[in-house]
C-alpha cells in the first residue's frame, strides 16, 4: 500500500481489482478527518450521489473502501471486485 501518497494524484487513476477487473476511476475521496486517512474512493462524482433518487444504493455500488487497496502506481489495484 502506499503510504505518503497526496490526494491530487489519486484523482483519475484507474482501480482495478486484483482478478483483474475494471472497476472504473477515481472521481471522488471520502476522507476520515478524526483518522486522517482516505476511508473511500467514489466512482461518480459526490455531487451525482447527492441528487440520484437511490442515494444509498448508488454509494454502494460506486464506493471502493481505501482499506482495500493493494498498490498505488498508474493504477489503483483493490483487492476482490465490488459488489453489483
Amino acid at each position: 500500500m502506499a503510504d505518503g501518497i497526496l490526494i491530487s494524484e489519486l484523482y483519475g487513476k484507474p482501480i482495478i481489482s486484483n482478478s483483474g477487473s475494471i472497476l472504473g476511476s477515481v472521481q471522488d475521496l471520502i476522507i476520515d478527518f478524526d483518522e486522517g486517512k482516505v476511508s473511500s474512493m467514489l466512482l461518480v462524482k459526490s455531487e451525482e450521489l447527492i441528487r440520484s433518487d437511490r442515494t444509498s444504493r448508488e454509494f454502494a455500488k460506486s464506493n471502493v473502501r481505501y482499506d482495500r487497496v493493494r498498490n498505488v502506481a498508474e493504477t489503483i489495484i483493490v483487492s476482490a471486485d465490488i459488489p453489483k
